[in-house]
């Protein structure tokens, strides 16, 4: 009777890589890429809010706040820039007419809106 390995009891399954055998492993679910804003977010609490980082880096809860942090960010950059543009007559037309004058508007618009998202989410 052949024993079996305790790799073996759990299903591992391996693979021969320059002899060298391999375990095959796979992430169970993908990871998610932290974005602009949560990578400011983790500076800010690293240097600011040292403590809150460390009790969610030891509560492995890190990740999914900065996850969550860089989308509401995304998504609060984009409601303002529509509002703010429709509020300042940024339109397709003028676009379209002088495009020199609407990237201007455009750039000023992104960073208005970009201060108000890292003061209120990023950096509280």
């Amino acid at each position: 009777m052949e024993t079996k390995t305790a790799a073996e009891e759990i299903g591992l399954e391996y693979e021969e890589v320059d002899g060298y055998l391999l375990p095959k492993l796979e992430l169970e679910s993908p990871r998610k890429d932290i974005g602009k804003y949560g990578r400011m977010r983790r500076k800010f609490l690293m240097e600011h809010r040292n403590p809150a980082y460390i009790g969610m880096l030891l509560e492995e809860t890190l990740n999914d706040h900065l996850i969550e942090v860089d989308e509401q960010a995304e998504e609060m950059m984009e409601q303002l820039m529509s509002k703010m543009a429709a509020a300042e007559g940024v339109t397709e037309k003028l676009k379209a007419e002088d495009q020199m004058k609407w990237v201007g508007l455009m750039n000023s618009i992104r960073q208005s809106a970009e201060e108000i998202v890292l003061e209120e989410l990023v950096y509280s």
